[in-house]
C-alpha cells in the first residue's frame, strides 16, 4: 500500500515542482521532509531520481507548500523548499523566483483568493524570506488564464505575463542587503587566494565575481559543466562566503547542508555569444553577461532570484557588477542580463539616502503553467516510521 497525497505539478519559470497545501502534509518537519524526498525520489546516489517525479536536476526538484495567510497583509504563505537529489536533504533556507511565479495562479485555481478578471492581484508571504512578493496574475473564467504571447528564454512557446513584485528583496537571509557591510569584498578563498566580489542579500544571498577572476570570458557554456577545476572553484567561493555570513559553521557543512543559498553567480561585460538553443545573443541586445551555478551545474537559464540580487548591485556604484556597465545601462528602468538560454529582463528600484542603499523593488514578468493534479503516492513505511 501507498499513501496518497493531493499534489498538483506546475511550471513556473524555468523551474517545475510540486505544490501541495499545507494541511495536505504532515505537521512533523522531519515526517513532511521524508515523505516530500520519497515522492522525488530522492536521495539517488545516481542523480537519476528515478523512483519518484523529481527530474533529476535541480530546476525540477523543487517544492512550493501553500497555506491561506492568517494576516490581513497577505494572502497566503509560501514556504519552499529545495529537494537534494542525492542527499537526504530538504533546504527550505532562501527561496526561487521561479517557483514564486506559480504561487499566484495555484491560488487562484485553489479557491485560495478571489478572482478578479482580467488581473488577480495575490499578496504572497514567502516565509523563508520573510518577504511580500505580489503576483499579477491574468484571470478569464475565474481561473487562471495561461494563454498569451508572452516568452521567456528556456521556455519554449509563449503563455500570458505574471508580473511579479519582490517588494523590499533586501536582507532576505541575513537581515542586510550587504551581509559583510561592504559592497566589495576582498575574501581569502582557501587553494584560491585573494577573491574580490560582492555579496549581496535582495530575494536570496548571491555571491557575485567577475568572470575574469575565474579566468573565463563569461560566455562560456558547456564548458562549466565539463571543467570539474571551474565547478570546484565556484564551490569553494560559494562555501567561503556561506561561512562568512552566517549561513554554515564550515566549508563541509556549507557544501553538505546548504546547497541552495548562498548561490554564486559571475558576471562579464556585454559580448555577442550562441545560446544552447544556437540563438545569437547580440552585444547590443544585452547590459551584462550572467552566468550562475544551480546546486552544483549550472543554472541553464538564470534564477530569478539571482537576477534580483544582480539587478540590485548593478544599481550600486562599487559593486563588482556596477564595475562592469556603462553609464547608459545604469539608467536604464530595465535592465538585461544574457544568460545561457537568452536573455532575462529585470527592474530594479534602489534609492540611495546619505550613502545607505534601500532596495525598494524588483520586477520581472514570467509564465507559469499547471501540468497535472491529483495524488502522488509515497511507500506507507515512510509514514510509518515517522
Amino acid at each position: 500500500m501507498q499513501t496518497r497525497i493531493p499534489a498538483v505539478l506546475m511550471r513556473g519559470g524555468t523551474s517545475k515542482g510540486l505544490f501541495f497545501h499545507a494541511n495536505h502534509l504532515p505537521s512533523d518537519p522531519g515526517l513532511r521532509d521524508a515523505m516530500l524526498l520519497a515522492a522525488y525520489g530522492s536521495p539517488d546516489p545516481n542523480r537519476r531520481q528515478i523512483d519518484g517525479v523529481g527530474g533529476a536536476v535541480s530546476t525540477t526538484s523543487k517544492v512550493a507548500i501553500i497555506s491561506p495567510s492568517a494576516s490581513t497583509d497577505y494572502d497566503v504563505v509560501y514556504n519552499f523548499g529545495q529537494v537534494s537529489i542525492d542527499r537526504p536533504l530538504v533546504d527550505f533556507k532562501g527561496n526561487c523566483g521561479n517557483m514564486s511565479s506559480a504561487v499566484g495562479p495555484f491560488a487562484v485555481d485553489e479557491g485560495l483568493v478571489a478572482a478578479t478578471e482580467p488581473i488577480t492581484r495575490v499578496r504572497i508571504h514567502q516565509i523563508n524570506t520573510d518577504k511580500l512578493i505580489v503576483a499579477e496574475v491574468p484571470v478569464k473564467d475565474g481561473r487562471f488564464d495561461e494563454t498569451g504571447d508572452y516568452e521567456i528564454a528556456g521556455v519554449p512557446g509563449s503563455g500570458s505575463r505574471i508580473i511579479l513584485r519582490f517588494s523590499d528583496p533586501g536582507g532576505s537571509l541575513t537581515g542586510k542587503l550587504f551581509p559583510t557591510g561592504n559592497v566589495k569584498d576582498n575574501l581569502d578563498v582557501p587553494e584560491m587566494g585573494t577573491i574580490e566580489l560582492t555579496i549581496i542579500d535582495a530575494a536570496n544571498p548571491v555571491v557575485l565575481v567577475q568572470a575574469a577572476v575565474l579566468d573565463l570570458e563569461g560566455t562560456e557554456i558547456e564548458k562549466i559543466d565539463s571543467d570539474e577545476t571551474i565547478k570546484e572553484q565556484l564551490e569553494r567561493i560559494r562555501c567561503t562566503v556561506a561561512v562568512e555570513i552566517g549561513l554554515a559553521e564550515s566549508i563541509e557543512e556549507a557544501t553538505q547542508r546548504s546547497q541552495a543559498v548562498p548561490k554564486i553567480a559571475w558576471v562579464s561585460a556585454p559580448k555577442s555569444y550562441q545560446t544552447l538553443g544556437g540563438k545569437t545573443v547580440d552585444v547590443a541586445e544585452i547590459d551584462l553577461v550572467a552566468r550562475m551555478m544551480s546546486m552544483g551545474t549550472l543554472h541553464k537559464s538564470f534564477a530569478v532570484s539571482g537576477a534580483v540580487a544582480t539587478a540590485g548591485a548593478a544599481r550600486i556604484p562599487g559593486t563588482v557588477v556596477h564595475d562592469l556597465m556603462s553609464p547608459e545601462a545604469g539608467t536604464k528602468e530595465i535592465m538585461k542580463l544574457g544568460h545561457p538560454s537568452g536573455i532575462i529582463e529585470v527592474g530594479a528600484v534602489v534609492v540611495e539616502t546619505k550613502g545607505n542603499f534601500n532596495y525598494k523593488e524588483a520586477i520581472l514578468g514570467r509564465t507559469a503553467r499547471r501540468l497535472m493534479e491529483g495524488y502522488v503516492l509515497v511507500p506507507e513505511k515512510i509514514r510509518q516510521q515517522g
